[in-house]
């Protein structure tokens, strides 16, 4: 199984998540808000800084990706077109994370906060981690 933390107030990262949902035919990814008790028991558990509030975190079989990387094996274990936007790994590490921080420093202004976490729709609470 692989989860999916996600910042719970973030837009961006919601959207991000129902996109995410919607292409996985498979039911490979469940999900996790970072701000909530397991996904503070990851944190705690991989020994991750606070400041990893502030991305997406993918655990993947005991092993922890973070941003860019995190979103790029997301993408493979898709089906379709968007497993081909792994080919991306192969660009330099600074150049991902370049890209990467800009949109997370700013996805708050681009997209919006919300004041909680959401609430998982009935259909996909199955999903998700509480």
């Amino acid at each position: 199984m692989e989860v999916i933390l996600f910042d719970g107030v973030c837009n961006l990262c919601n959207g991000a998540v129902n996109w995410v949902i919607k292409r996985d035919k498979q039911n490979r990814f469940k999900f996790a808000s970072l701000q909530s008790d397991y996904g503070r028991q990851v944190i705690n558990r991989f020994q991750l800084n606070s400041g990893y509030l502030n991305t997406i975190v993918l655990l993947d079989n005991d092993r922890v990706y973070l941003r860019a990387e995190a979103v790029l094996r997301i993408l493979k274990h898709l089906e379709g077109i968007y497993s081909v936007a792994y080919i991306f790994n192969v660009l330099p590490s600074p150049i991902l994370s370049f890209f990467y921080n800009i949109v997370a420093k700013y996805r708050y202004r681009w997209f919006g906060k919300k004041d909680s976490c959401m609430v998982p729709d009935v259909s996909v609470k199955q999903k998700f981690i509480e």
